[in-house]
């Protein structure tokens, strides 16, 4: 089944994205730090700052979500509750990122996230296609025993 070796890609994929934005703002909090850099008259302390938390709060986000996929990875059930939230948060936000990264950043950083936000879906469909409930046998169906099924009974109104 594709099942497991998709949640195994989504979890690898997350975990370095989450590491990749943190260590990218990081970086851009240190440059705007160094370069004292101002955008329309904002303190650069406040700038750097922000930057950082903002690159450990959206690492940790991502590095949830990843956690989130490693799990459905070992147990090899689908996400529920807060984890299934957290990973369609995941694929919205790589979909909004997508459509902003194509005129901003280029094709490659688009093609990334579309990527991201497929795999992130068919994890989520691929479990949800697990839980299905069979269809109804049908009316001539036969019991274990060869014995015909026999309906239950209808409900009685007084």
């Amino acid at each position: 089944m594709v099942r497991r070796p998709v949640a195994w890609v989504v979890a690898v994929v997350l975990f370095l994205e989450a590491l990749g934005i943190a260590a990218l703002n990081w970086f851009m909090g240190i440059v705007v730090d160094r370069q004292k850099m101002s955008l329309a008259g904002l303190d650069p302390d406040v700038m750097s700052v922000s930057s950082k938390v903002g690159g450990v709060v959206f690492g940790l986000y991502f590095a949830l979500c990843g956690l989130v996929a490693l799990l459905v990875a070992l147990r090899n059930r689908r996400p529920a509750g807060v984890g299934r939230i957290l990973l369609i948060s995941a694929a919205v936000v790589h979909a909004l990122l997508g459509a902003f990264t194509w005129g901003l950043v280029g094709w490659n950083a688009w093609l990334f996230m579309v990527v991201v936000f497929a795999l992130i879906v068919l994890l989520l469909m691929t479990y949800d296609a697990q839980e299905r409930p069979l269809a109804d046998a049908p009316a001539d169906a036969k019991g274990d025993e060869g014995s015909p099924v026999t309906p239950p009974p209808a409900p009685t109104t007084p």
